[in-house]
């Protein structure tokens, strides 16, 4: 199995910043893929931003220029640096990766989401 442990969220004012963690553990081959999605009250999930183990990035158009997804690839841990803070940011963000687990079964998983709250 892969355990997922997020952290990094909280109170921030709006143009505040703020940065997210999330470390893969366990059963991992290796990770095709770790990105960040949100979801706020009332509101479907949503793709934040993603990147890939080639270093590819996909990221929402909402957050261009303010947010920056990294990676660690020796610490199987994905990053999301959150500047120039919107209340409509506001939303519990949820890690998700795609590994390769040994014998080569691929998984996805979900973390189970820190709350980021912006206050105006």
């Amino acid at each position: 199995q892969v355990q997922l442990v997020e952290s990094g969220g909280g109170l921030v004012q709006a143009g505040g910043s703020l940065r997210l963690s999330c470390a893969a553990s366990g059963s991992i081959f290796s990770i095709n893929a770790m990105g960040w999605y949100r979801q706020a009250p009332g509101k479907q999930r949503e793709l934040v931003a993603l990147i890939t183990s080639g270093g590819s990035i996909n990221c929402a158009d909402s957050v261009k220029g303010r947010f920056t997804i990294s990676r660690d690839n020796a610490k199987n841990t994905v990053y999301l640096q959150m500047n120039s803070l919107k209340p409509e940011d506001t939303a519990v963000y949820y890690c998700n990766t795609d590994v390769t687990m040994p014998g080569f079964r691929r998984v996805y998983n979900w973390g189970k989401g820190t709350l980021v709250t912006v206050s105006s």
